[in-house]
């Protein structure tokens, strides 16, 4: 069975020694590093078990010992499945007694040598585990990324919040196109805070904090947005981002992203390695398919797989045109299947222009209303669910 690691531990120095150690070792690799240990380590842990679910924790207990026994303990707990290295420069018996109570299986003694590395990758291939991922409370991470300005991005993005809040999930919907800062616009909203304010205040967030600071829409969705003022963006870094995304996967059910089309933003890479789905956001023309190669390419560089990724088309029609690909080119230069065709129509613009989304009014939107419902019923599994208690 291959090994997956995933490696907590404040210092670079260990997290490189796992990584050569793991070089010797076939079929073997690191799914998630995590270079803070903090009391929240256990949803950063889960979100990586969803994608990961065969993998194990190597966990650095030197530096804040304490800090980082409490942070073991609740993932244990979160995760009891979960098969966890605990690791240390203090190998007495008190220490590992306290990280075996912490819910260790395992124990390896720093500085790390390769012998007992390897002993210890063997224990971890014969120990009866089951899966550590189990049915989540953790709310989901949707990332709308557009590969070409114009595609739409942003509109996808609102109105599968929209629709989400009017199915009576508790939403957020974040804007991360620190460029174009188009979600409050459709929305109609004057944010009176913004992602720089969320910053300011992350070590004392709290969900009445939150709420109170954002923006709330008429459907029940709340708005996150950056500073209009380029010279703020970066104020608001990714582990700031990463932090935030703990506490709302928490809180809410649902967190939706529209992350532009800047993929080397830290900040959205950020966004997309905590996304339980990326929908890729591409229109039938060539130079957007062209655009759509190097994504995909690029994200699967980064580690990404085809199972998080899904290519939808915006704008798509079946009529054959000379400027448009057809839907089996699209299939074939790309070499992924289209998880979803939205036609185009009139209601994106007016509702644009009415600055709502087009799901809350289905009489102006017609077939793109019903055809956009039926993207979201299979982006989040409805679809699948009331099939099968059918």
């Amino acid at each position: 069975m291959p090994i997956a690691l995933l490696v907590a531990s404040h210092d670079e120095h260990f997290r490189e020694m796992v990584r050569e150690n793991l070089l010797n070792i076939a079929n073997a690799r690191i799914v998630g590093e995590y270079p803070e240990i903090t009391p929240n380590l256990y949803i950063r842990v889960l979100q990586d078990l969803e994608r990961h679910p065969e993998a194990a924790l190597v966990i650095d207990l030197a530096g804040e010992t304490e800090t980082a026994l409490r942070a073991l303990e609740r993932t244990k707990q979160a995760a009891p499945d979960l098969y966890v290295i605990a690791s240390s420069y203090q190998a007495d018996g008190e220490s590992v007694i306290a990280a075996v109570r912490a819910g260790a299986n395992d124990f390896l003694h720093q500085p790390i040598k390769r012998l007992e590395f390897r002993e210890a990758m063997s224990r971890l291939e014969r120990a009866p585990r089951r899966a550590a991922a189990g049915t989540s409370r953790l709310g989901k991470i949707y990332s709308f990324l557009g590969v070409k300005g114009g595609v739409g991005t942003t509109t996808l993005a609102v109105n599968f919040a929209a629709a989400l809040s009017q199915r009576g999930q508790h939403t957020v919907l974040i804007d991360l196109d620190w460029v174009g800062n188009d979600v409050a616009m459709q929305l109609g909203a004057q944010p009176q805070n913004t992602l720089l304010e969320i910053a300011d205040n992350l070590s004392r967030m709290d969900q009445a904090l939150f709420e109170g600071l954002v923006t709330r829409d008429p459907l029940g969705m709340f708005v996150v947005s950056p500073a209009d003022s380029f010279e703020h963006r970066g104020y608001f870094t990714e582990p700031m981002f990463r932090e935030f995304s703990a506490f709302l996967v928490e809180k809410y059910e649902a967190i939706v992203i529209d992350a532009g089309r800047w993929i080397s933003d830290d900040v959205v890479m950020g966004a997309l390695q905590v996304s339980n789905l990326i929908f890729l956001v591409i229109t039938q023309e060539f130079p957007a398919i062209r655009n759509a190669q190097r994504y995909l390419g690029y994200l699967m560089r980064m580690g990404f797989t085809q199972d998080q990724i899904k290519v939808v088309i915006n704008q798509y029609s079946k009529r054959p045109e000379a400027s448009r690909a057809t839907l089996e080119q699209v299939q074939q230069t790309l070499n992924q299947p289209v998880f979803y065709g939205i036609p185009g129509s009139p209601a994106v613009l007016a509702s644009i222009n009415r600055a709502r989304p087009f799901v809350a009014d289905p009489k102006t939107a017609g077939d793109l209303e019903r055809a956009f419902r039926g993207f979201v019923e299979k982006a989040t599994g409805a679809r699948a669910a009331l099939a099968k208690a059918g």
